[in-house]
């Protein structure tokens, strides 16, 4: 690719030096549309009362064709917040809407202003809801009431994505797909599931309460929910956590009480081993989840949170511990292996250095097991060491993943209550990896198309460049990039896409006294693919 400069004629330099000598404008405004290909610039027609320095400054925009300003960071940079047992947010049930809002805005604060740019946010922790709906009741962690809304009337949900994406933040909708009841979730009233379709659920014996994944009416259930979020919010993707059968430690280590619907599938015909349809049945769900996500709304992502590794001896050095694939029934390396997902985030909370569950072993484990090149971010564990040693192990932990998924980066910290409760982690994590704002990264093999360009407007004002930008597809953009070189160097901010402005300094000073001056700029626009439009250099 080349890079494709607009020539200039004699006659366009006789007029530039004419100008410069002899034309005083005191406000100058700039008006470039972007374009895709080899398209050049549009003809510009000359009247008696336009201004002539618009020519002169239009002259001086170059389109990029062999990229010259610096690409900015991608990387994927989320927290957990879950809602179930209050655990994040909200902090109690019963809060105001007010409260919940103002709680929701500080946490969301905390991840801009560190340069995060996803949240995973649990919205549906016990078969209810963070959001209005229509299938299943408002959430006992909301408003202590299953199937209680918030008063003053608002949908968190909505709340949540729009606050998100004002500071240019991803949000992931993270649901529990078989969790009935959990045990601080309260009494089981009426608005419950277990009430309203006891069929579907089954009693384990330390108090919850699970929806049969071997029930077809429970994975018609659950798929119906899903969709219901894909259809109706901007979610920017769906996350499922570990949880499919449920860990045997909530049965006091008895088997899942699934004899009517295993009895249901041999009566049909059925062929496979219970441990096998077990499987299979998550399997199927797995599969039709992120069919139908691509078929409704291919720009929504759809991610799993598995247990840290799939089995003992894989790699070799697990040489014991719990078998996901054998005691909750997931085969999350098929899951993984088939690419029906677009992010993959095992839970590695072990420590780096821990021999036989070592973090790099077994994140490089699951790299080998990435044959669809789905992006591979590991969920880290931030809280469970404190002071310099909690700031070394997540520190290493970043840069170990970005060493050893450099094509396109990226983690997911459990929780966001360590970057709450303990200021001088985060500090550490902003001043390290992550100082500087970062792109997430694309998604190839969704698409590759390249977004139009927005149409960039500019102007001096005082001691400012104002700038300000539209697009004719807003609605298909996540994020801005505004670019700006003083000096020779680049630097850039990314904004979500509610922004449409910024003022840029005309001189910048540094520590040490020294000036630099504005020299040029260039606003791109992110697709909700993560692709980057055409940057448009333009020389001030």
């Amino acid at each position: 690719m080349k890079m494709l400069f607009y020539k200039n004629t004699k006659s366009i330099y006789i007029i530039v030096l004419f100008t410069l000598l002899f034309i005083n404008c005191s406000k100058k405004v700039y008006n470039t549309e972007i374009k895709k290909g080899n398209e050049t610039q549009k003809n510009i027609e000359i009247e008696k009362n336009v201004d002539v320095e618009k020519i002169i400054e239009a002259k001086k925009i170059i389109e990029v064709k062999k990229r010259v300003v610096p690409a900015p960071e991608r990387e994927f940079r989320a927290a957990w917040i879950a809602s179930v047992a209050n655990i994040n947010w909200p902090s109690k049930r019963g809060l105001s809407s007010k409260q919940q809002k103002e709680e929701a805005i500080k946490l969301l604060d905390l991840l801009h202003k560190n340069n995060f740019n996803a949240v995973v946010l649990q919205v549906r922790p016990q078969a209810d809801a963070m959001y209005k709906s229509d299938l299943e009741p408002w959430s006992y962690f909301l408003t202590g009431t299953q199937g209680k809304a918030p008063s003053p009337y608002y949908d968190p949900l909505e709340f949540w994505i729009k606050e998100a994406h004002k500071r240019g933040l991803e949000l992931h909708a993270w649901l529990n797909p078989y969790r009935a009841h959990h045990t601080t979730g309260g009494e089981i009233t009426s608005a419950s599931i277990v009430s309203k379709q006891p069929e579907l659920a089954v009693k384990l014996e330390t108090g919850f309460y699970w929806l049969d994944p071997g029930n077809k009416k429970t994975q018609n259930h659950s798929y119906k929910v899903v969709m219901d979020i894909v259809e109706r919010y901007n979610v920017d993707g769906i996350h499922f956590d570990d949880y499919f059968y449920p860990y045997p430690s909530y049965n006091n280590n008895k088997d899942f009480p699934d004899d009517k619907s295993w009895k249901a599938y041999l009566n049909t015909g059925g062929k496979l081993n219970r441990d096998d349809w077990r499987r299979d049945n998550v399997n199927q769900f797995v599969k039709s989840i992120y069919t139908n996500i691509k078929e409704t709304k291919p720009n929504v992502k759809f991610g799993i949170s598995p247990f840290g590794f799939w089995r003992p001896n894989y790699p070799a050095s697990v040489t014991a511990g719990f078998d996901q694939y054998s005691e909750l029934y997931a085969d999350a390396k098929l899951w993984l292996n088939e690419g029906w997902i677009d992010y993959f985030t095992p839970q590695l909370y072990w420590p780096i250095n821990r021999m036989d569950v070592s973090f790099p072993v077994l994140l490089n484990w699951w790299i080998g097991e990435n044959t669809k090149e789905r992006h591979l971010w590991p969920g880290m564990s931030i809280g469970r060491k404190k002071g310099e040693e909690a700031i070394d192990e997540t520190i290493n932990q970043i840069m170990i993943t970005r060493g050893m998924t450099s094509k396109s980066p990226g983690t997911v910290h459990w929780s966001i209550a360590p970057l709450i409760d303990s200021p001088e982690l985060t500090e550490a994590i902003f001043n390290g990896p992550y100082k500087k704002q970062a792109l997430t990264p694309s998604y190839p093999w969704l698409s590759t198309t390249t977004p139009e360009a927005p149409i960039v407007n500019y102007s001096k004002e005082k001691n400012n460049l104002q700038v300000t930008w539209t697009h004719k597809n807003i609605d298909k953009i996540a994020n801005w990039v505004v670019y700006y070189k003083y000096n020779s160097k680049w630097d850039y901010s990314i904004h979500g896409n509610f922004t449409n402005s910024q003022n840029i300094p005309l001189v910048k000073v540094d520590d040490k006294n020294s000036k630099s001056v504005l020299k040029a700029i260039a606003i791109t626009a992110v697709d909700k693919f993560g692709n980057e439009s055409i940057v448009k250099e333009i020389n001030l």
